[in-house]
């Protein structure tokens, strides 16, 4: 009996007394199994950030004033992914010896908002828009010179070796939101705005040869002061100072403070409407 248990428990007719018989090729497992912890299912899709303010724009008409992928992509990180591109018509030739750097980002983006949303307000095939969001950037060097895209190769590397061989820049960026009301106050609308500054220092050890070579890559060929810092430009940043997406061209803090603000602009008029008695008889009479 205990010769038939001994048997049956390790196998064999005669296995070594205190040996364990290792399993068959037949049995063994298979080389095409997956290893310890490798992932078996598809990762679930993140979620989209919940907030009432971005709630209450899906599936409406989100329009971004502006033709740059950035900005749209960008959009797309705070989850506003069904956008509408269409670019404003406004000139951007604002005069700049009438502003201060701050001014003129934060006018030319007003200007570009107003522009779209008085073109789209009216669409009678597409209704009018959720909220219309504009934004415009640009490079302020050390003794305040307003530098926006380069206009030419030449252009372009002189602004680069500015960029260098000075103390560092600023970059600013504004950020427009326009959104219609249902309340027939004048304008209609309500606007909220944000412009934000980082400070951004060139390596002073990038030669001549690198900027020439980059300027021929033509990345920086459609940006304001002639780089990409979220691209091989990065190669030519020693330093920021403030938030890296401000000077990709589009603030995201920011820019959702604004989303915010100008969504809930209707309801509080409405509540400012119910607590002004004046307002209330004049309506009345």
């Amino acid at each position: 009996m205990a010769s038939w248990l001994y048997n049956t428990l390790l196998g064999g007719d005669n296995p070594t007394p205190g040996a364990i018989r290792l399993p068959d090729s037949a049995s063994a497992p298979s080389s095409t199994a997956p290893p310890p912890y490798t992932r078996t299912k598809s990762p679930r899709p993140r979620a989209p950030l919940s907030l009432p303010a971005l709630n209450a724009l899906r599936g409406k008409r989100v329009i971004l004033a502006s033709a740059s992928p950035r900005r749209k992509q960008l959009l797309s990180q705070i989850g506003l992914t069904d956008i509408e591109v269409i670019p404003s018509r406004f000139a951007e030739n604002l005069d700049k010896s009438h502003y201060t750097p701050f001014e003129y980002v934060l006018a030319t983006a007003t200007n570009k908002c107003a522009d779209v949303y008085k073109t789209e307000i009216d669409n009678e095939a597409l209704g009018e828009p959720a909220i219309v969001i504009a934004a415009d950037t640009v490079i302020v060097t050390y003794d305040g010179e307003i530098m926006e895209k380069p206009r030419s190769e030449e252009g372009h590397l002189a602004m680069l070796k500015t960029l260098r061989d000075g103390m560092p820049h600023k970059v600013y960026t504004a950020v427009v939101a326009m959104v219609p009301l249902e309340t027939v106050v004048h304008p209609g609308y309500a606007q909220e705005s944000h412009v934000e500054e980082t400070v951004v220092e060139f390596d002073k050890m990038v030669t001549d040869d690198l900027l020439e070579a980059y300027v021929k890559t033509r990345e920086g060929a459609d940006k304001a002061g002639g780089y990409a810092i979220q691209g091989t430009g990065s190669i030519l940043v020693k330093r920021i100072e403030g938030t890296f997406d401000n000077v990709v061209g589009l603030p995201l803090r920011g820019t959702l403070r604004v989303i915010e603000k100008a969504m809930s602009a209707e309801e509080m008029q409405e509540e400012e409407e119910e607590e002004d008695p004046d307002q209330l008889t004049g309506e009345a009479l």
